[in-house]
């Protein structure tokens, strides 16, 4: 791959910590506690603690990071 060439990965560049920030800056703690169903957006939320479950637990990271992607597919709409 050339190095000038675009990435076509929708998360190059994004840290986990802007991912989460960004959502629950949009959605809320309640509202993503409502979309994702997950205990670190219920029981005591906050960057760090979310931060740390999704560095943990592939899955949880997966559905974030799908969230995450539809949400600036809609930001650039």
């Amino acid at each position: 791959m050339n190095n000038n060439e675009p990435t076509k990965n929708p998360l190059h560049g994004v840290t986990l910590e802007k991912l989460v920030t960004e959502l629950q800056a949009h959605y809320g703690w309640e509202k993503l506690d409502e979309m994702m169903r997950m205990n670190c957006f219920h029981v005591n939320p906050s960057i760090n603690s979310c931060l740390k479950f999704f560095r943990k637990t592939p899955w949880a990271r997966e559905k974030i990071e799908k969230l995450y992607i539809h949400f600036r597919n809609n930001q650039t709409k």
